[in-house]
């Protein structure tokens, strides 16, 4: 069978219509002022071999910009806008002045309404708009018939659970409750996943004598923490987080539990830090985010879900030199602005992560692929792709 045609065969997406096969997915946030046009950061995920993005807001020019690449988009309603799109003449205006133009040339697969809502600093004002935000977009993509294709969701943090350890008795805050059980119902019915931003590097940071670096790091020679009451051993952080969500939805809402999907919206390990900020090294992030890629290129699930693949979107592309708060907040990035490597990776990825589109073949970044290694992509210091500034 001629490659191309295998590689389609093996791509093709799975149900429901919104899901590839591929479950690596990065953020591409661009909180800086110093960072490349989108063209140049096609390249590098061209030669990351990474067939799926996130994007934080719905720019048309980006949108534009990754038309016919072939990459897959998770496109966000940024936080300033919910209240716009929480009627149904506002999300109708949205979808089809700044969505449907796009399609279907850029694949946008999910719209993540806010981003951690339910915990940020304006959750009072800004939670009453979430769930009508989400239900009147996904009303508006109806109507257009694209409900199929794009689904509807948001992204919390783990600010969310009132406990996660031991996964099995993690549950929902219950302040968040009237909140979230009809969101979960939502999803249910729409068949749109559960987003969590999971970043083991918070508890290693805060706890650094009570939680061992290996099991923060996802090191795949860690024996793996025990939960006492489901007899499951968890061999490292990032799954047991998720089986905490799960174990969280089930308490919430049984009925969501048996439909509904959590994917791993974020999680990353910075480069550097604060001094207060331990474990914040090029070494860690190296570490953490090498096994995040082996992890998802295994296609196993977790302890509680084993038959379903785990689904992860690393945190993130570019450190982004404007963005608020303690210095690990901007140095999170694979690629310095420039485009060459913050640090090595010693994982390599697999070619076929990365996303095909009929008619337009792989990515291309505008009709150049990056750099590969043997039907490998990966990162290093000694290949770096052309950026233009």
């Amino acid at each position: 069978m001629p490659l191309l045609l295998l590689l389609l065969v093996l791509l093709l997406p799975a149900a429901p219509e919104a899901t590839p096969s591929a479950l690596l997915g990065i953020n591409y946030g661009r909180v800086g002022n110093n960072l490349p046009p989108t063209t140049s950061a096609l390249q590098l995920l061209a030669g990351l071999g990474v067939g799926r993005v996130r994007l934080y807001d719905a720019d048309p020019a980006t949108l534009r910009s990754f038309a016919n690449t072939g990459v897959e988009l998770v496109v966000g309603v940024p936080d300033e806008c919910l209240a716009a799109v929480s009627t149904p003449s506002g999300a109708s205006s949205w979808v089809r002045y700044v969505i449907q133009p796009a399609l279907p040339a850029t694949k946008i697969a999910v719209l993540t309404v806010g981003n951690e809502v339910l915990t940020g600093a304006n959750s009072s004002t800004l939670s009453p708009s979430l769930l009508p935000a989400m239900q009147c977009i996904h009303d508006a993509l109806a109507q257009l018939g694209l409900d199929r294709q794009v689904a509807v969701t948001t992204a919390h943090n783990l600010g969310v659970l009132a406990t996660s350890y031991p996964p099995s008795s993690a549950y929902f805050r219950k302040d968040l409750l009237p909140v979230l059980c009809p969101i979960l119902d939502f999803h249910a019915r729409t068949g749109s996943p559960f987003l969590v931003n999971a970043y083991p590097y918070f508890a290693y940071a805060e706890d650094p004598a009570g939680v061992e670096l290996e099991y923060a790091l996802l090191e795949p020679g860690h024996g793996g923490v025990p939960d006492p009451s489901s007899g499951l051993r968890y061999p490292n952080m990032l799954v047991a987080q998720v089986d905490a969500v799960y174990h969280a939805i089930a308490a919430a809402n049984r009925a969501a539990a048996r439909a509904v999907e959590v994917r791993v919206s974020e999680t990353g390990w910075p480069s550097a830090g604060d001094g207060n900020e331990t474990g914040a090294t090029p070494r860690n992030a190296a570490r953490y985010n090498g096994n995040v890629m082996r992890l998802v290129g295994e296609g196993k699930g977790t302890p509680l879900r084993p038959d379903g693949a785990l689904r992860v979107y690393m945190f993130a592309l570019f450190n982004e030199n404007m963005k608020p708060g303690p210095s690990s907040e901007r140095n999170y990035g694979l690629f310095k602005p420039d485009g060459t490597p913050v640090y090595e990776l010693a994982y390599r990825l697999p070619k076929d992560n990365a996303t095909t589109s009929s008619g337009t073949g792989s990515i291309t970044g505008g009709g150049g692929g990056g750099p590969q290694n043997s039907g490998y992509y990966s990162i290093s210091a000694s290949a770096t792709a052309n950026v233009a500034s």
